[in-house]
């Protein structure tokens, strides 16, 4: 079972990015997903800035994935995703049907927002290119099991197994709303939160984490308590979504956990008093945390 860091969700300055990348090339993960996938604006690193972090972290040995948007609305969004598409070095996370029809046949992953939810699905990206696709955040361990039973030879499967779940995109920016100033306006007020801004309810409940267009889940999701289900249903690879604080020590307690060691960082993750949800993996409502074995 691989472990895979997913691309970067939130508005990182420049610098910021390079230096995450810098420690990550040296981390116990065999895939990294790079790009912008939740909104156009953000332009602190352009392709070729993505490029030159690929091209570092492919001679440290990881296979590099260039990740695309999720939601697409301009035609100069269309254009710079056929640069990605067509970027002839390193595979593409398609996100959307754009990408897929863009990538035209060539190998590729299909992302966690192409609502992959029966194998007639999956047997389509296959035939399209396909050689990996990540599991809607939304389905159950059950459901998985249903999946895998009956994919396609050969198609590898991804599942998000730590951070907050990206649930939705919008055409309207809830961090420029949150604000009170129009999107157009928004000045990209989203960098001042490196980990999204919190939304509670009356009671001081982690609903959901506004992220730019994007709506996240309140709490991050875990599965690390799920190693074994997971690779009971034959799971390829692990993603590990980007925390803009911890993220080593949360890598470290996956990578020892599918090694089956013991290790200091499992206990800090698993621990009482941490704040986490599991409950899609387990049938029940996401910002649940359950306990409930798999069956």
């Amino acid at each position: 079972m691989k472990l895979s860091l997913g691309p970067i969700q939130y508005y990182w300055p420049i610098d910021k990015v390079q230096a995450f990348y810098a420690q990550a090339k040296d981390w116990p993960v065999e895939i990294v997903y790079l790009g912008e996938v939740v909104c156009s604006k953000r332009r602190e690193l352009r392709l070729l800035d993505w490029l030159e972090i690929a091209d570092m972290l492919e001679a440290a040995g990881k296979e590099v994935v260039l990740s695309t948007l999720a939601l697409l609305e301009a035609e100069s969004e269309l254009i710079s995703l056929q640069k990605i598409c067509e970027n002839g070095d390193f595979k593409v996370e398609a996100n959307d049907m754009a990408a897929v029809h863009l990538i035209n046949s060539r190998p590729f992953v299909a992302g966690p927002h192409l609502n992959l939810y029966n194998v007639s699905s999956l047997e389509l990206m296959q035939e399209t290119g396909a050689l990996r696709w990540v599991m809607p955040l939304e389905l159950s361990a059950n459901t998985l099991a249903e999946l895998q039973a009956q994919r396609p030879a050969g198609l590898a499967t991804e599942v998000f197994a730590y951070g907050h779940m990206p649930l939705s995109f919008s055409a309207r920016c809830f961090t420029a709303r949150a604000h009170n100033v129009p999107k157009d306006q928004c000045e990209l007020r989203c960098i001042e939160y490196p980990q999204g801004m919190p939304l509670q309810t009356q009671e001081e409940q982690e609903l959901f984490t506004i992220n730019g267009i994007q709506l996240q889940s309140g709490l991050p999701t875990n599965l690390l308590g799920e190693i074994d289900t997971l690779r009971q249903l034959q799971v390829d690879v692990l993603r590990l979504s980007p925390q803009a604080k911890g993220m080593q020590q949360i890598v470290t307690a996956f990578d020892a956990a599918r090694k089956g060691e013991q290790s200091e960082a499992i206990d800090t993750l698993m621990a009482a008093d941490t704040e986490w949800c599991n409950g899609y993996w387990h049938g029940e409502a996401g910002m649940l945390n359950v306990s409930a074995v798999f069956k």
